[in-house]
């Protein structure tokens, strides 16, 4: 193994060599699960390769990404099955983008930092390494119930009815977060609590540069007691470093509707007038609104440790944190002089 562990590959927690007790617990029930894999990455030749190739028929979870399931057996994790129900997503380092082999840890430190800093519900994840050394992205599923079967999921492009057939081949990203929105109201009880988190992930989103937030990375599940809920965050990364893209997913941004957006139309970019505004049009309580933008709109020195302990390479580390500062410049923006 020549990568080398000083920091926690699941929490970036300083002075371990592998993954500390905490991440046993949240990942693995406790069990001392190792940071390398038995086995090598997909890309390498061998007998594990048709193993690859014949669990990614099987696999259900939807997107681009490469993504392999996996069980874990006491202490080691290895592929499922034909018959088996895997207990974790494993994602490799994918192609065609820049910096292709920055992204399992551009995931991990994104998820930690929503998690640790922010306060934002995610599911456990970790960073892993094959036993090539290749990092890969070690996500738990929060869809598999303690006991047997699986609480109901389903995302928003699906509850959107939003299809390829009806809407073509971006059928995900035509939507705008306010309509998004407004199906959180629709479909959840408990709605002002719900949605303050959906306007907290949503500016989190907007903060670590995630392009990649359409309607099948936002979902509601089944709740222990059997209501529906925004299910815990995934897929959040800073998409920037590898691809040119929007700051929004969708494509008709925050709101195609008539209320103003006031930075941007004169900056050419959202900023605080056009989040405060959003929040409002989402009927949230204009206190609340506030307090969680003045989070978002506050420069966090643990996000600058969590990037320093990440196991990016350091040309992206200095990469990840100058986009995070043109992010917080704007949200510091107010046209109206709201702070």
């Amino acid at each position: 193994m020549s990568v080398t562990i000083k920091y926690c590959p699941g929490s970036l927690k300083e002075g371990f060599d592998t993954y500390s007790g905490v991440i046993l617990r949240r990942m693995f029930d406790a069990k001392k699960v190792h940071h390398i894999l038995a086995f090598p990455s997909p890309d390498i030749e061998g007998p594990e390769q048709e193993k690859f190739i014949e669990n990614r028929k099987r696999i259900s979870i939807s997107g681009v990404q490469e993504k392999i399931s996996v069980i874990r057996i006491k202490n080691k994790l290895r592929l499922t099955e034909s018959s088996e129900q895997g207990q974790y997503i494993l994602k490799p380092i994918p192609r065609d983008v820049m910096k292709a082999s920055q992204v399992p840890a551009n995931e991990h430190l994104t998820m930690q930092i929503a998690r640790q800093v922010y306060y934002i519900s995610t599911a456990e994840n970790a960073l892993i390494f094959f036993n090539n050394d290749k990092p890969a992205y070690l996500t738990k599923r929060f869809d598999i119930k303690p006991t047997e079967g699986k609480y109901l999921q389903e995302d928003f492009a699906s509850i959107a009815g939003k299809t390829k057939d009806n809407a073509g081949e971006d059928f995900k990203y035509e939507y705008s977060y306010l309509d998004l929105g407004k199906l959180i109201a629709k479909h959840i009880n408990a709605a002002e609590v719900e949605l303050e988190k959906y306007f907290k992930l949503l500016i989190f989103n907007y903060l670590f540069s995630n392009g990649d937030a359409h309607l099948k990375n936002f979902s509601l599940i089944e709740s222990p007691n059997g209501d529906m809920i925004m299910s815990p965050a995934y897929d959040l990364l800073c998409t920037r470093i590898h691809v040119n893209d929007a700051d929004m997913a969708l494509k008709n941004g925050l709101s195609e509707e008539s209320f103003d957006h006031p930075s941007f139309s004169v900056l050419g970019y959202y900023a605080y007038d056009d989040f405060m505004d959003f929040g409002l049009a989402l009927r949230l309580k204009e206190p609340r609104i506030r307090k969680i933008l003045e989070l978002m709109r506050t420069e966090q020195q643990a996000v600058y440790t969590m990037i320093i302990h990440s196991y990016l390479d350091n040309e992206t580390k200095e990469q990840y944190k100058k986009l995070y500062s043109e992010k917080l410049s704007r949200l510091n923006t107010s046209i109206k002089k709201r702070i």
